[in-house]
């Protein structure tokens, strides 16, 4: 599923409706695409929504970010300054943080190197080639559970959001 959003306000709306998709079985997300696009701020836009009360700021400098919600533990990774020698490191701590019960956000999942879990979301967030201020989120998963997920999200953003508010492909 891919949706354009033209504007911060329509990027909140979408990760919004992700979050209240959610339910406690959490889910393992993995985030790619441009530099400057909105993965971190799609990511907290969603923590918001889940009434996390820490503050919520990209984990690239300390690689990992963990919050408390109602829903289950929340963790968010940030790979993009990571080697590969850091990166081996904490692989086995990947696989861990992709079990059911936990949220987990991969930001820069493609710096893995093929080591993520496939149980995942792949959502990639680039700018539109021809328009700058408009962000393309492509949603892609092959395991069950995340496909359970998608198709609640993908109901939930026909149901909620007006024909002209969004291009949903």
């Amino acid at each position: 599923m891919k949706i354009k959003v033209k504007s911060l306000k329509e990027t909140e709306k979408i990760a919004q409706i992700f979050a209240k998709s959610l339910d406690k079985n959490g889910l393992f997300i993995t985030l790619t695409g441009d530099i400057g696009a909105g993965k971190t701020q799609f990511v907290r836009y969603v923590l918001n929504e889940l009434n996390v009360k820490e503050k919520i700021t990209s984990p690239s400098f300390v690689i990992l970010n963990e919050y408390k919600s109602k829903l289950c533990p929340i963790y968010h990774f940030d790979l993009y300054r990571l080697e590969e020698k850091g990166l081996k490191s904490i692989i086995s701590e990947l696989r861990e943080y992709s079990k059911v019960g936990m949220l987990t956000f991969i930001e820069w999942a493609d710096y893995a190197n093929d080591e993520i879990p496939k149980n995942s979301l792949k959502i990639n967030i680039e700018y539109d080639k021809n328009n700058l201020d408009i962000r393309i989120l492509n949603f892609k998963t092959t395991d069950l559970e995340s496909k359970k997920f998608l198709k609640r999200f993908e109901k939930e953003v026909k149901n909620e959001c007006a024909c002209s508010m969004f291009c949903i492909e």
